[in-house]
């Protein structure tokens, strides 16, 4: 029973954040399926797929249910007479369908996904030899033709003539996707963990390969066949060799960036200023040639993050060796450094996360822009004074925590009040395209755009900077922003929410019989000071620390990943070498404080007591209550219910605060002064994973012990990263709880800036940044949600409870409002 089965496991998964934060694509055979899914789906899902293989009225009618439901689509390129083999018939199906669904339906271009069709080569027969070349030909075309849309394809088929040889299947992938992404394909689907990295094919494969997939010879499919019969998977052996020394010394510094060689830089440097007649000649000719590899190869998806922040290490140590020769040579002659532009970068204020600005920061500067980073909470004056000051040629924005995306929009509407013209870029974890096109560019009549991550920056700094493309690209940005905007108002007017009421009638019912009411061991504050950190790098997640450097996989599989695995290991390697100076030379402390309380719920508040007798409030805690309208038997949840009303048991709630960032900032200023922003951005990282460490470590004492509700708890650490416990602690300022002005609140009860260190900015991001803070909660059927939208109603409630104005309330929640 396929839709009864769609809607149980959607409405089993949509209170699951790890989950449903995830786009949802759903796939069925029957249009019936496929709707039932799209009634269930929280955000924007995606249908797989429709097309016009039933005439127009049935891809119309269904079209105008996916914009109803307000889902994205894949169409496939199918009509009335069958599926599109050739050029000539991919592109006419595609545009056709086009046309319909952008001016019959109304259905916005960026929500269609073209699927046009990848089918098998080297099957033997003659009119499959050119499927490849039509698919990637048909794939350009879409891109040129039909703006906005997406490309996507099954990359299995291509090969699938020679199931059974992955060694060759893996390379033909590789090959496809490295001439299709060229031409525009967007998406495939594909084993990404069985894919040869292309420069490591071996060349007589390659040719091969290359001629059935481009069809360039008759006789290509005769010739790989042969050869596929010979091939065996080989072991990979990695050599250390020493040959490159041999080399010219341009030969030797470009080799030395590519691979982040430190060795040997500063007497190759010197080398090559002996031979140049100016030092800048050093930096504009080697050096440059060197980074331009590396960019390129970085663009390409051919080396990673991790080895482009060690090149930048290389280049930052040659520059800095030059640096007082180039003084001495400026005195003399006057001559400037060339560069592709000046960027300014600042983490907006109260706001104090920069890791991935840094990153971004190091990506541009590989690429010879001349980056000035003004660090973290800097105010809106300050970025628009330095900005004139030295003549920025952008302005790049970054920040984590959501307030920060009104600051942002801040300094967006003083750059307009002051006249400024200079492109405006946006990054950071909770920013969006959307929020850019919705929040930010309305408020400025400049450029904005927004930067998904380091690897997107110089293609978009690029674009925004050369004469040729500033005013196209800048023009093509903003109407694609401003359709964004209008169909993310019409999606808002379309969207079902509850009142108030109905959801507070629809509230979760938790069992608080006695056995799921537990009295916690000890009830108040405990403090923690400088807890041993070789107990928490025990228990670190490392599958985050790769994320941070932009290496896609799971720990610790991504150690032996076919296309990441290499390089994983050395970042992992220089991780745990790294740890072991952080722990051996105590370059950090970390400090906790956790507080037990009696509690009850009351609405959608939760009051804290000072003791047993629950005669005097402590500290009364403020949430709110999913509004959306939901399935039948599914509640509008709200942390509170979590906690038991006075009249039905004697509940209890935590909170804490943990740190593992005191001391970091004097070795970050240690690596930067050395220019070694590889091993800045490595500790950075290795804080958040200890803090994340301590959290988790902290949570397990307070159930096992302190609480003691699971006792019994024998759990792994793999279990533990995967939340297989008793209870969750939500925190102040995420998706069940998303008002950061609450740590306030849990700060003054915790008495937390005396007990760890810890401080909050005036945005209520905490300092040092590496750093977490949240509740506890015991309830077995606790888990953790989203809140979603809200309406008018519960925000005026919220303000009253919280005895704030309304104003205030709105600007805090302002990322939930759905009106």
């Amino acid at each position: 029973d396929g839709k009864a089965a769609m809607v149980k496991f959607l409405n089993l998964i949509a209170s699951e954040p790890d989950i449903c934060r995830v786009p949802i694509m759903i796939d069925s055979s029957k249009w019936e399926i496929i709707e039932a899914g799209l009634q269930c789906v929280q955000g924007k899902g995606i249908v797989n797929s429709i097309s016009l293989k039933g005439g127009e009225a049935d891809f119309i009618r269904q079209a105008k249910l996916v914009k109803q439901y307000g889902a994205a689509t894949v169409v496939m390129a199918f009509d009335e007479q069958g599926q599109a083999d050739s050029f000539e018939r991919r592109i006419e199906i595609c545009k056709r369908s086009y046309d319909i669904l952008v001016n019959i339906v109304k259905l916005p271009p960026q929500d269609i996904i073209f699927d046009p069709n990848i089918l098998t080569v080297a099957t033997g027969i003659e009119e499959h030899n050119n499927y490849a070349v039509d698919f990637i030909k048909a794939t350009k075309w879409i891109k040129e033709n039909l703006p906005y849309t997406k490309v996507s394809g099954g990359v299995s088929n291509i090969s699938f003539s020679f199931r059974g040889n992955d060694v060759v299947r893996e390379a033909m992938h590789s090959v496809f996707l490295y001439h299709a992404i060229k031409s525009g394909l967007d998406m495939g689907i594909v084993n990404a963990g069985m894919i040869e990295v292309y420069d490591q094919i071996p060349a007589n494969m390659l040719e091969l390969i290359e001629d059935v997939i481009l069809n360039r010879r008759p006789d290509s499919t005769e010739r790989l066949v042969e050869f596929a019969e010979t091939v065996k998977a080989k072991g990979k052996v990695i050599e250390k060799s020493d040959a490159w020394r041999a080399g010219t010394v341009q030969e030797r510094l470009s080799h030395a960036l590519v691979n982040g060689l430190t060795d040997f830089i500063d007497s190759d440097t010197e080398e090559a200023r002996q031979e140049a007649d100016k030092p800048l000649e050093v930096i504009e000719g080697p050096l440059m040639a060197g980074m331009n590899i590396v960019g390129d190869l970085f663009g390409a998806g051919k080396m990673f993050l991790p080895q482009v922040v060690k090149s930048a290490r290389v280049m930052k140590k040659a520059v800095a060796y030059l640096m007082p020769y180039m003084e001495e040579e400026k005195l003399r002659s006057g001559d400037q450094s060339k560069n592709n532009g000046k960027i300014l970068m600042a983490t907006v204020k109260g706001d104090v996360h920069d890791i991935g600005k840094n990153i971004v920061g190091v990506v541009l500067a590989c690429n010879n822009y001349e980056i000035i980073d003004m660090g973290v909470m800097v105010s809106c004056d300050k970025i628009l004074t330095k900005a004139k000051e030295i003549g920025a040629d952008i302005i790049g924005l970054s920040g984590l925590i959501t307030p920060s995306l009104d600051e942002m929009v801040f300094v967006a509407s003083e750059m307009e009040r002051l006249g400024f013209k200079t492109p405006l870029l946006i990054g950071g974890a909770t920013t969006s395209r959307i929020h850019a096109a919705v929040k930010i560019a309305p408020k400025y009549s400049g450029a904005v755009v927004h930067v998904l991550d380091a690897s997107r920056s110089v293609p978009v700094a690029g674009s925004l900077l050369s004469p040729d493309t500033k005013i196209t690209y800048a023009e093509k940005i903003k109407d694609e922003y401003i359709k964004m905007a209008a169909d993310h108002a019409s999606r808002q007017a379309d969207k079902q929410l509850s009142t108030y009421t109905e959801a507070k009638a629809n509230k979760f019912k938790a069992d608080f019989s006695n056995e799921n009411i537990h009295v916690p061991n000890k009830l108040g504050l405990t403090v923690i000071e400088n807890y041993d950190l070789n107990l928490l790098r025990e228990v670190i997640d490392w599958t985050p620390f790769f994320q941070t450097w932009e290496m896609a996989g799971k720990y610790p599989k991504i150690l032996t990943d076919e296309v990441v695995g290499v390089e994983a290991s050395k970042l992992f390697k220089d991780a745990n070498a790294m740890l072991d100076k952080i722990i051996e030379g105590k370059w950090l402390k970390a400090n906790a404080v956790f507080g037990l309380f009696p509690a009850s719920s009351i609405g959608e508040d939760v009051v804290l007591y000072t003791d047993e007798s629950r005669t005097e409030e402590l500290e009364t805690f403020h949430f709110l209550r999913q509004q959306r309208k939901m399935a039948t038997s599914v509640p509008n949840l709200s942390l509170a219910d979590y906690v038991a009303p006075k009249e039905e048991g004697k509940d209890y709630m935590g909170a804490f605060v943990v740190t593992a960032g005191l001391g970091i900032e004097e070795h970050v200023k240690r690596f930067e002064a050395d220019h070694d922003d590889y091993n800045s951005i490595m500790l950075k990282a290795l804080a958040d994973r200890f803090a994340e460490a301590f959290a988790e470590k902290l949570h397990h004492l307070v159930r096992t012990e302190y609480w003691g509700y699971a006792t019994k708890e024998t759990l792994s650490n793999e279990e533990l990263i995967a939340e297989k416990y008793q209870g969750i602690r939500p925190a102040p300022g995420y998706p069940a709880c998303p008002d950061h002005t609450e740590k306030r609140m849990l700060f003054n009860l915790l008495n937390a800036e005396k007990n760890t260190g810890v401080e909050l900015t005036e945005s209520f991001a905490m300092w040092p940044a590496s750093s977490v803070s949240g509740f506890y909660l015991a309830h077995p059927q606790s888990k953790y949600f989203g809140i979603g939208k809200i309406q008018r109603d519960q925000l005026e409630d919220y303000a009253t409870r919280k005895n704030i104005p309304l104003n205030e309330a709105e600007r805090w929640l302002s990322p939930v409002l759905g009106f």
